[in-house]
């Protein structure tokens, strides 16, 4: 069996990904790179001209022979490999009439955890969404604890309007459910230190990206100060990046992207390294249904498994049988592949959507983060 075509499409906000090959079978990958989708198409371009004529299933020969040809790489290298990654698993899995996650050494689980995010322009918003959420069946929850305009306050204000928003939705939901904080990098190490110390008494499960990636010490600075469990990691591409940032002792959860940091490839080999540290792995899932089939099949297949998103519906019928959450786990299918068919038919309904930059603004005029 040879690869005979590689051919991306943008869809919505996603980047998705077909290899074609002449034994008829088809596999279907994701990139996660949502920001610069149209850089990663060029990409694929020109990557398609190494795979095309080759075995898809020398899966791991393929990564090594692309990722260290030039020892460029970067993101949209990193979302494009994922992308043909996940879909030669796809391929492999089909090919022999089984679930990747099975090709991975079998299920840890039958179903995989998934939150419901927390929404509102109010902490009252927020708490009814955390009471819909959990009357759902969700037992994990998870909220961005600012409000809309918060950058344009000072620092006391919008650290005391979070920590209302949390006894908000604890008032709402008590303490038997989990919640988990994503602060999207919008604080400096000292606010960072600030705020969690003011939500301690809330049992936060994981404070996620408290300050930017570019600062492995700055992290560190934050994990030495607070004592809530922090989760980062979804901006990392690469096996090395994730080494490094669990070399640090500061992270109790990390965060791959499997449509970024490698696809199955190289994400197992990161929740080997996250497991001999006793490091859960909280997969970062941007995108639409191919991804989150991809992830449930990942996520059944490594022990130390936590959580991770609950996929959106937007986009379920650019496939053949879409997953989804029920009482807050996703079943894990045991169909040959990822467990979905991408239908080309319907892709046409949804035009791509690309990222505008629109940064947010301090009161002064100063970029917020």
């Amino acid at each position: 069996m040879k690869i005979e075509r590689i051919t991306p499409y943008l869809v919505d906000r996603c980047l998705l990904v077909r290899v074609y090959t002449d034994a008829g079978l088809v596999g279907t990958g994701e990139a996660g790179l949502w920001a610069h989708h149209r850089l990663v198409y060029e990409a694929l371009a020109d990557l398609a001209d190494y795979y095309v004529g080759r075995d898809p299933a020398l899966i791991e020969h393929h990564y090594q022979a692309v990722s260290r040809d030039t020892h460029f790489g970067g993101p949209v290298l990193g979302a494009a490999l994922s992308a043909i990654d996940i879909a030669l698993w796809d391929i492999l899995g089909k090919a022999v009439g089984r679930p990747v996650h099975q090709l991975l050494g079998g299920r840890c689980r039958d179903r995989v955890r998934v939150f419901a995010g927390v929404a509102g322009d109010s902490p009252g918003e927020r708490a009814d969404s955390a009471r819909r959420a959990v009357e759902r069946g969700y037992t994990s929850l998870r909220t961005t604890p600012f409000l809309p305009g918060w950058e344009r306050r000072p620092p006391s204000a919008y650290i005391g309007a979070a920590v209302e928003i949390v006894r908000a939705i604890r008032e709402a939901v008590g303490f038997e459910v989990d919640l988990g904080l994503e602060i999207h990098r919008n604080l400096g190490p000292d606010e960072a230190v600030v705020l969690a110390r003011e939500l301690a008494p809330f049992r936060i499960l994981y404070y996620e990206d408290p300050v930017a990636p570019e600062s492995l010490a700055a992290l560190r600075y934050v994990a030495r100060h607070v004592d809530i469990p922090i989760a980062t990691g979804e901006r990392c591409h690469s096996l090395f990046q994730f080494k490094e940032l669990l070399d640090t002792g500061a992270v109790a959860l990390i965060r791959p992207d499997l449509s970024l940091a490698g696809g199955f490839t190289q994400c197992r080999k990161i929740a080997a390294l996250a497991e001999a540290d006793f490091v859960g792995v909280f997969p970062h899932l941007m995108g639409g249904p191919v991804n989150l089939a991809a992830y449930v099949q990942f996520g059944a297949a490594i022990p130390n498994y936590a959580l991770m998103e609950s996929g959106s519906a937007a986009l379920d019928e650019i496939v053949d049988a879409p997953l989804a959450a029920e009482g807050g786990y996703v079943a894990v299918p045991d169909r040959p592949g990822i467990g979905v068919e991408l239908r080309e038919d319907r892709l046409g309904k949804f035009p791509y959507r690309p990222h505008t930059i629109a940064p947010a603004l301090r009161a002064d005029g100063a970029i917020a983060h």
